[in-house]
């Protein structure tokens, strides 16, 4: 049998009502992290949470799984990739919410069709589509999509745009992608049939900051048999509108 603490650790003090003390604990090593924090040591994190180091390792390994910590060659652990990505997506999601989806919205009334907004999400050393907004076309017939979905980045016009705009040395070098990447550019707008799924149509154009750098993709999806190019135009101005605005 374990030895029963002689001091009770940080996460029994500040105990969820009604919650599971194992995800009390890990949540304990993730806030140990202070000001200044680049990584933090074993017996640190014994230490500030008041857990067993035992118990603390066994935690240590569900939260470096889950890429919320990662181990470094010096034997410490610093914050992984993940708490990044959400970091990202709460950023994005307290300057943008009053003004992308009013413009997503418009967008559905106007078309009828499903309209999404999506970014580069860093992967590691890749980076995938993310569905950042999505507001659903009131059609029953529909791809089904939601935000926080994260969707194949070399397939589907909004991941076209995202490669045709975004950092150029990522660009696919074979002669057929770079005539189709040229071509995406000089119209400003991609709209294909059938790329990412063959039952479902898409037109993106992209969005940009302020300062020129690209932002994001303005996409509309509809299934093939209600593609229709007269949706071209609303996407595009959708899409200057949120320009600089993001």
């Amino acid at each position: 049998m374990p030895r029963k603490a002689q001091t009770e650790s940080v996460s029994d003090l500040n105990a969820a009502p009604g919650g599971a003390a194992a995800v009390d604990r890990a949540l304990s090593l993730l806030s140990s992290f202070q000001a200044g924090d680049e990584a933090l040591s074993l017996a640190q994190f014994a230490e500030r949470t008041q857990l067993y180091k035992s118990t603390v390792l066994r935690l240590l390994a569900s939260l470096e799984h889950a890429r919320l910590i990662r181990r470094q060659e010096d034997g410490r652990y610093a914050l992984g990739m993940e708490i990044a990505r959400l970091h990202g997506l709460y950023a994005a999601s307290l300057s943008l919410d009053r003004i992308v989806p009013p413009v997503l919205r418009d967008l559905v009334a106007a078309t009828g069709e499903s309209a999404a907004y999506h970014v580069r999400q860093a992967q590691g050393d890749h980076w995938a589509r993310l569905c950042l907004y999505r507001v659903d076309s009131p059609h029953v017939v529909r791809d089904h999509v939601s935000a926080g979905d994260l969707l194949p980045n070399d397939r589907g016009s909004g991941a076209r745009i995202l490669i045709a705009f975004g950092p150029e040395a990522e660009r696919p070098r074979g002669a057929k992608e770079r005539k189709l990447y040229d071509a995406i550019r000089a119209q400003g707008y991609c709209a294909m049939v059938g790329d990412r799924s063959a039952e479902l149509g898409g037109i993106s154009a992209p969005v940009f900051h302020a300062d020129g750098r690209l932002a994001a993709a303005l996409t509309l999806t509809m299934p093939a048999h209600r593609y229709d190019e007269r949706h071209i135009g609303p996407v595009r101005e959708a899409a200057r509108g949120l320009t600089g605005r993001v």
